[in-house]
């Protein structure tokens, strides 16, 4: 999969790009724009081609779509526009994404705002995302926001923005991008990939409407895992040790990580179908599992937990509240 930052053309987005092309051509662009959605749907790509677009780069038909070999556009890609800071999450020397974007980097907002622009009409600010700020990178984004930079915009990708400090939220423009319809989402997976349409389908059926997610779950071995995990929901109280110790081996590893937290992903949905399934008496224990699915995962890849033990105690858990519903 591409990274955002290279996306050209982007379905479904009309809407998103005539409010915004309207403020710029009224001269009243908001300073920050808060882009909401599921994650995977296409909110990092449209902030690239927004950016693309203030930093004075050419596209097709004065929309967003970036014009063929745009000499402002290999700069983007190439991560060596002037004009344009990005805050995301960094890569440890193993190989694995930081646990969230620090106060130091949200620190160097203020003085790259008060920078007049090398290049461009507009200095430009993506952060992606704003979920993964800490708190005290947070708080030095309140302090950017209060001020807002003259020429300067910053563009805030977020897939869960209830999680952000109300300050934050009060003071961007907020630009929804919603989940795609299933269908439209296979009809995306089968014209991008050449896929088959049965699977491109169940690819759609992950992607809870994020096309990216559907993409994801064909490199990544998402229909594979979300199969695992239905066998193992599905067959409860009983266990399979031998299907549970061949995905442990899976997991091992600097890339047995992903496929970690990608059948943890599936796992949690499969218990969060069974909760809406249960009788009331049980569903708030079948809830309370699909929480601590989602908090182990995200603690075996924060903490380095031995996943195996994850997984087995997982496992366990969900066969004792399966015996005793």
């Amino acid at each position: 999969m591409t990274h955002p930052r290279e996306a050209v053309a982007l379905e479904r987005v009309e809407r998103q790009d005539a409010a915004f092309l309207d403020a710029l051509a009224r001269g009243r662009l908001h300073h920050a724009w808060l882009l909401t959605g599921p994650e995977g749907v296409g909110k990092a790509s449209w902030a690239y081609r927004a950016a693309r677009r203030l930093l004075g780069g050419a596209t097709v038909g004065g929309g967003l779509d970036p014009a063929p070999d745009d000499a402002v556009g290999r700069l983007v890609v190439s991560q060596s526009h002037p004009d344009l800071m990005v805050l995301e999450r960094e890569t440890t020397a193993e190989g694995r994404l930081k646990r969230d974007i620090p106060v130091d980097a949200a620190r160097q907002l203020p003085e790259f705002f008060a920078r007049t622009p090398a290049l461009a009409p507009y200095r430009v600010a993506i952060i992606d995302s704003a979920d993964d700020l800490n708190v005290n990178a947070a708080n030095a984004l309140l302090k950017t926001l209060e001020e807002p930079p003259p020429r300067g915009v910053l563009l805030l990708v977020t897939h869960a923005s209830g999680g952000l400090l109300a300050t934050i939220r009060s003071r961007c423009r907020r630009l929804g991008f919603p989940p795609w319809p299933d269908a439209e989402v296979a009809r995306f997976v089968h014209a991008r990939t050449g896929v088959a349409q049965e699977i491109a389908h169940q690819a759609a059926a992950l992607s809870a409407g994020a096309p990216g997610r559907a993409l994801a779950a064909l490199c990544d071995g998402g229909l594979e895992f979300d199969a695992a995990a239905a066998d193992l929901v599905n067959g409860l109280p009983a266990l399979d040790p031998g299907a549970l110790s061949a995905l442990a081996d899976r997991f091992r590893g600097g890339e047995g990580l992903g496929r970690f937290l990608n059948y943890f992903e599936r796992l949690g949905g499969h218990v969060q179908r069974r909760a809406e399934a249960a009788p009331p008496a049980q569903a708030a224990l079948w809830s309370e599992a699909w929480v601590e699915c989602e908090r182990l995962a995200r603690e075996a890849a924060a903490l380095n937990l031995d996943r195996t033990d994850v997984l087995w105690t997982t496992a366990a858990r969900l066969r004792r509240l399966a015996a005793a519903s």
